[in-house]
């Protein structure tokens, strides 16, 4: 999922390899320039906002936004006497974030003795997810986690043949498949609803999200629990598998021009990173904090004489 999540690159169960004769380093750490305006919201107010966010990657970690100090808003932070030390990056302070009578602890960190290959977050504060109102990329409202520029979904349409059965029962057969490449994932295979047997679809309750994809609902088939899903309204980034059912293969029998799908290794998401947690409440509110925000006041531009 993206550079160092699921099964990426900097992942420590990425499928692939890096090719080089020396053995890298156990773990790799990687930061770059967001070069998007990034902002958070508090307590109904913008407690933060720049075009100079870093964002950081680090093994089996949803990527990170790390601020300059100086562009937060005067008198947010409030330091604790907490401290803590990261494993490569060194000790770690720790802040509330308040305003007016809102207030949130461990809500916000620094860096404050980096070594000196990570001068890159220096002087910079990364917000805890959620902890925070919201976090936005101009008036749209980020969802989950920041975004991973390595993530991507692609996806194409097949003729290839595809059955899902429940024993000897055909739940679904057709040759126009959707198949959804997702990075750090194997293939997931899309079927239209007019090629499926509706009637063994039995929803339930309980949705969940993906940060690049919008709310999954699931289906039981018979005794088979939460065998299939589907994005009924899937984000304009994959409308095309809107409506479409996916089948998991290791609960239900697919088949894929007569070969037998097994679900692979580290496919399964997980739900809730160190500091932050997949909400399903969060992409529900998509929408209506992005009207909010479209009226609400901009903040000052701060330099480091206001703040």
């Amino acid at each position: 999922m993206g550079l160092a999540w699921q099964q990426g690159p900097l992942a420590t169960r990425s499928v692939g390899q890096f090719l080089v004769a020396d053995p890298l380093p156990e773990r790799l750490l990687f930061a770059e320039p967001l070069r998007r305006r990034m902002r958070v919201r508090f307590g109904g107010q913008w407690v933060v906002e720049s075009e100079d966010v870093v964002l950081l990657h680090e093994p089996d970690r949803y990527p990170v936004a790390f601020f300059p100090l100086d562009h937060v808003r005067g008198g947010v932070l409030v330091p604790e006497t907490r401290t803590t030390r990261h494993r490569d990056l060194g000790p770690t302070a720790w802040f509330s974030v308040r305003v007016g009578d809102k207030h949130a602890q461990r809500a916000a960190w620094q860096y404050t003795d980096l070594p000196s290959y990570a001068t890159m977050l220096r002087d910079r504060v990364a917000f805890a997810w959620r902890s925070m109102d919201a976090f936005y990329e101009e008036d749209e409202r980020i969802v989950g986690h920041a975004a991973d520029l390595y993530h991507r979904n692609d996806i194409r349409q097949t003729s290839r043949h595809l059955v899902v059965r429940d024993g000897n029962r055909v739940i679904a057969e057709t040759r126009r498949p959707l198949v959804l490449y997702e990075s750090g994932f194997a293939p997931r295979w899309y079927v239209p609803r007019d090629d499926i047997n509706e009637s063994a679809l039995t929803p339930v309750e309980g949705q969940t999200f993906c940060p690049y994809k919008g709310l999954a609902s699931y289906y039981d088939i018979g005794q088979n629990k939460r065998a299939a899903w589907s994005y009924v309204e899937a984000w304009p980034e994959v409308a095309h598998v809107s409506g479409f059912v996916s089948f998991e293969p290791d609960i239900v029998d697919v088949y894929l021009d007569g070969r037998k799908l097994a679900l692979e290794p580290g496919q399964a998401v997980i739900p809730h990173g160190i500091d932050r947690g997949l909400d399903p409440d969060e992409v529900r509110q998509r929408s209506v904090a992005a009207d909010a925000v479209r009226s609400a006041p901009e903040l000052t531009p701060i330099s480091p004489s206001n703040r």
